[in-house]
């Protein structure tokens, strides 16, 4: 075994022998076809020209680039409606806080309308009900003094309502009104009409002056009082159907008649 033959061999390994036939071949067919093109050439003197062209849009790009371009516009046609949807929405709404505002003023003006409408009738009814006073306490009498004091204060309660049991100041009953009157001069009653009809000394219904406290029914059992103010008439508060009226002696007589002052 020699000394250098676990040494490996640097040499490229050689070729197959059929390899190399088939370049051979395959040289020898392309130095043949240059040889014939060329006798070829030489025979016709024709220039030998190539065209080239150019690569083009394929029509799957030419689609692409179309659809982009109309999706591009509708977008833009999208932004302008929602614009436009934006604006009738911001203007219906300011139409609508302006009818509200107006509807709101006009509700308050009604209903300051209204209120002025009551005060009038308030102020009316009171006018109407002092010029009832007035023209119900027309008969004058020559009073004096506590009876004149009386007098006056029963006349600033006529029209006032009549409710059984009431003692003032805007509704009262017979008695209850006459109990008031008298206590304006200092001078203090019993509550009901059977005790008042004893409350003083008995005096004859012809012989009345003002101030005289009339009563109906027999004396300690009168069911009716009334105060005597002058010309023939009286002032009590008559029933529920009248309230606080001036009545003339001679419609509904009296069974008897106290004096107090």
């Amino acid at each position: 075994m020699s000394h250098t033959a676990h040494i490996p061999s640097h040499r490229k390994p050689r070729r197959s022998s059929s390899k190399l036939a088939l370049r051979a071949g395959v040289a020898g067919g392309v130095l043949s076809t240059i040889a014939v093109a060329a006798a070829t050439g030489s025979a016709n003197a024709e220039p030998v020209t190539e065209t080239i062209e150019m690569p083009t849009l394929t029509s799957d790009l030419s689609a692409a680039v179309a659809q982009s371009a109309e999706a591009t516009q509708q977008v833009a046609l999208d932004l302008e409606l929602q614009a436009r949807e934006d604006a009738a929405a911001a203007k219906a709404a300011k139409t609508a806080k302006v009818a509200k505002a107006e509807a709101d003023r006009k509700a308050e003006a009604k209903k300051k309308a209204e209120a002025k409408k009551r005060a009038e009738a308030e102020a009316t009814e009171r006018a109407s009900r002092s010029s009832e006073r007035t023209t119900l306490s027309a008969p004058t009498s020559n009073a004096t003094g506590s009876a004149a004091t009386v007098v006056a204060f029963l006349k600033a309660q006529l029209g006032d309502a009549y409710v059984m049991g009431g003692t003032g100041p805007n509704s009262w009953d017979c008695s209850g009104l006459v109990q008031a009157a008298f206590k304006t001069v200092g001078v203090d009653l019993p509550r009901v009409s059977e005790d008042q009809s004893v409350a003083g000394t008995q005096v004859g219904t012809s012989n009345l002056k003002v101030g005289d406290i009339l009563y109906w029914g027999g004396a300690g059992s009168a069911y009716h009082v009334g105060v005597y103010i002058g010309d023939g008439k009286y002032l009590d508060a008559a029933n529920p159907g009248k309230g606080v009226v001036i009545q003339d002696l001679s419609g509904y007589p009296a069974s008897g008649a106290v004096r107090v002052l």
